[in-house]
């Protein structure tokens, strides 16, 4: 065991979570709450993006020294596995998933679940393991549990309603005993998402009632401007489940109530908490109007997303960069390009070229983000992508939620549509291994959600550190990074109040006309400009966009002020 005394602190605390030497400027302890956690393949307690970026704020934790705990879930059977029907279509696998690198802390804490306890198992991710900040996961899969609770945590984002609102309460309020139990104490409590918002009631409940010490602890990140991103219950399942860790429903009318009648998980928490921050400067401006009307609500700053830089980017890429050796940087391209082409063709039948463009649409299959918008003139597609002088390849990929039938439908629409164009397709299991082949893959990273509806994304982030060019509506991250033309391709937006028919008839013409008259031309005519703009991307998305960055700002711009 190691002691370290905290200059700017009166107390001693004992540091038995961290195998790494705290940093004294992030000595403050805090512990980071997420329903999932990216940080490595086997370990598929994540979906998508908000694991991504939980994962990459790990790594950095790590790398900066951060006195900082995570607390997520250790999910039985993970998402899903995406896997194919016989046709090839898209279907869904619920595998249990075994990890031995997990430590078994030996402790168990309970929470009140409908009036009855619930027994959680924690497990510790050590730090050394896979270079991040200790995290801790927990499990109600243990036998003092009924076999309905011993099912809460056997999938991430359960359909039905109950069993969320208890994997909720086992992330926020069995996450805190746990910290407790481990003998780790928070001064900072960030909440990423709304999903762990039963730790806010825990303390409200250990500070007996005082609002403004539960505020001074609790930080607040929300992620999505869609509607169905900031969840809503019926105050009296709320509860009825224990979701409010023993506070007197009465006295927390003033937190919950509003025009809606429902209670409304993200705007409770921005009534709790101190200070909140949505994920890039765009996203910050989009809050502040979406809750310009809510009242006493805390200030709602921003901290843009970013994603570690040691783990995604190519370290031949890299060097080349670095070393400004044009020739290797092609060479090792190509070379990715062509190991990320066997996952192609091993998947799906189809060879690949290396040396023909190859453009790659990759995330989470929701309605704003528009997989198939590429494929509304099939005709006009076709005629770009199999023009036999200068062909274009595309590959998507994505998971849909599980029970999201419409996306599924439209991920097996395309593969269907997708089965009649040789140099096209889709391709399942869009997870860390899997991202990262299509990034080292890929020469375009094509984004094309509806304006003002991506919070953040941080795809095109990890392509841009692996010589792939952003080819993307301007919204998220972009407005702080692009440069139309010069780090990437631009698709001008309309007026995002239109009519959405007006908007997606714009974007999809503006798509065409871009990659036709603009990237392709380049790509294939003018070599020496088309590396210029690649290594300009390369140059351009670090340091600002390399999670460390953001990971050190959550301390200064919110911990340390809370």
């Amino acid at each position: 065991m190691r002691f370290l005394v905290c200059v700017d602190y009166t107390i001693t605390l004992l540091i038995i979570m961290h195998t790494y030497q705290i940093d004294k400027q992030y000595a403050k302890p805090v512990a980071y709450f997420s329903m999932e956690f990216a940080v490595h393949q086997p370990l598929k307690i994540y979906s998508g993006g908000l694991g991504f970026l939980a994962g990459s704020h790990m790594r950095s934790a790590y790398a900066l020294g951060q006195n900082l705990v995570g607390v997520g879930i250790l999910w039985k059977t993970g998402y899903y596995d995406q896997i194919r029907k016989p046709d090839g279509s898209l279907t869904t696998d619920f595998r249990v998933k075994y990890n031995n690198f997990l430590k078994d802390t030996g402790v168990k804490v309970k929470i009140k679940f409908q009036e009855r306890d619930l027994t959680i198992k924690v497990w510790k991710l050590e730090s050394d393991t896979f270079q991040t900040a200790p995290l801790l996961l927990l499990s109600t899969d243990t036998p003092e549990n009924t076999r309905f609770n011993r099912t809460i945590t056997d999938r991430l984002y359960d359909n039905d309603k109950l069993i969320r609102l208890a994997q909720y309460m086992v992330l926020g309020i069995g996450g805190a005993k746990a910290l407790e139990a481990l003998g780790f104490q928070p001064e900072t409590y960030h909440l990423n998402e709304a999903h762990p918002l039963p730790v806010a009631f825990w303390l409200l409940d250990k500070y007996k009632g005082d609002l403004a010490a539960v505020k001074q602890r609790l930080i607040f990140t929300t992620h999505t401007p869609e509607d169905a991103g900031n969840e809503r219950s019926d105050f009296e399942l709320i509860q009825k489940t224990g979701f409010l860790a023993g506070v007197d429903p009465k006295s927390i009318t003033p937190l919950w109530e509003s025009e809606e009648k429902t209670f409304n998980h993200t705007l409770v928490g921005l009534r709790m908490s101190k200070l909140a921050n949505a994920v890039s400067k765009l996203h910050g401006e989009v809050s502040r109007d979406m809750w310009k009307d809510a009242k006493a609500i805390c200030p709602i700053t921003h901290i843009t997303n970013a994603q570690k830089k040691s783990y995604w980017v190519d370290p031949i890429l890299e060097q080349a960069l670095q070393t400004d050796n044009d020739e290797l940087l092609l060479s090792r391209k190509r070379e990715l390009k062509a190991a990320f082409f066997q996952e192609v063709e091993d998947q799906t039948g189809k060879k690949l070229d290396p040396n023909v463009l190859t453009l790659v649409w990759a995330r989470r299959f929701a309605g704003y983000k528009r997989a198939d918008m590429m494929l509304t003139d099939i005709k006009r597609f076709k005629r770009i992508v199999l023009n036999a002088k200068r062909p274009v390849q595309v590959i998507w990929a994505g998971k849909p939620y599980p029970f999201h039938f419409e996306a599924i439908d439209q991920f097996n629409a395309m593969h269907k549509v997708l089965l009649t164009i040789p140099n096209c397709t889709i391709l399942v299991g869009y997870e860390l291994r899997l991202s990262r082949l299509m990034k080292y893959g890929s020469d375009i990273w094509v984004n094309n959600p509806r304006y003002s509806r991506e919070a953040s994304g941080t795809s095109g982030m990890t392509a841009a550190m692996n010589a792939s060019v952003n080819f993307s509506i301007n919204d998220g991250w972009m407005p702080e990074f692009a440069k139309d033309g010069e780090n990437c391709f631009l698709i001008p937006h309309l007026d995002h109040h239109l009519p959405l028919e007006t908007q997606d008839e714009h974007d999809t013409n503006a798509l065409y006309d871009i990659l036709a008259k603009k990237i392709v031309p380049i790509y294939y005519d003018k070599p020496k400009q088309w590396l210029k703009i690649v290594k300009q991307s390369m140059k351009d998305v670090s340091p600002m966009f390399d999670s460390d960055r953001m990971a050190a700002e959550y301390y200064t711009k919110l911990y340390l002020s809370a």
